[in-house]
């Protein structure tokens, strides 16, 4: 959809993390498993959206591993940005997504994280330095600040024109809308 609105829009990534370390499922949820079978039923939810039938909650339900923490994806994203800017954080992003919800991967594993990485071809080896640099470090937990700043608290959330917010998922027609108003120079509340 971004493509419709080439020159006209600018998107920014910006990290947020609903469980940003290990413990974190088991302090929302009580206890990993408990996490992860709430985390799944919101998956199977996202599954009945167009767009959603590739999401594999089987695979993850099935995988031995914990439900995956954010901030190792979080990092090889910035990693990628530092790299190729916007557009390959965005690549990294869909890679690494793709990886979680329909190849049922571990995105919480370095490897993993490495070969999306390698996939959407990124220079491995400044990756891998980026990835573990103070810098990315620096900027993730900016952005984390921005977003309890913002009192952000769900994903995805998007931030139109500074001002307006889009929290979960919503139809792709409705953000068409919302953006189609803003480029207008409406308000996009006042719609009826």
């Amino acid at each position: 959809m971004v493509r419709e609105f080439a020159g006209q829009v600018t998107v920014e990534h910006r990290c947020f993390a609903l469980a940003p370390d290990p413990e974190a499922i088991s302090r929302i949820f009580g206890s990993p498993e408990q996490g992860k079978a709430e985390i799944l039923t919101h998956w199977a939810a996202a599954r009945r959206h167009p767009g959603g039938e590739a999401i594999h909650v089987e695979g993850m339900r099935a995988a031995s591993f914990p439900y995956p923490y954010s901030m190792p994806g979080l990092k090889a994203c910035k990693a990628a940005e530092l790299q190729g800017g916007p557009e390959a954080h965005w690549d990294l992003f869909d890679r690494v997504q793709r990886a979680h919800a329909v190849e049922a991967r571990n995105i919480a594993d370095f490897e993993v994280l490495r070969d999306c990485a390698r996939e959407v071809g990124l220079d491995l080896e400044r990756w891998e330095r980026d990835f573990r640099s103070p810098e990315v470090e620096r900027r993730v937990q900016a952005d984390l600040q921005e977003a309890a700043r913002r009192g952000i608290h769900a994903v995805p959330t998007l931030i139109l024109n500074d001002r307006w917010v889009v929290q979960g998922a919503v139809p792709e027609e409705f953000l068409r809308r919302v953006i189609a108003d803003l480029l207008a120079g409406r308000d996009p509340s006042r719609r009826s």
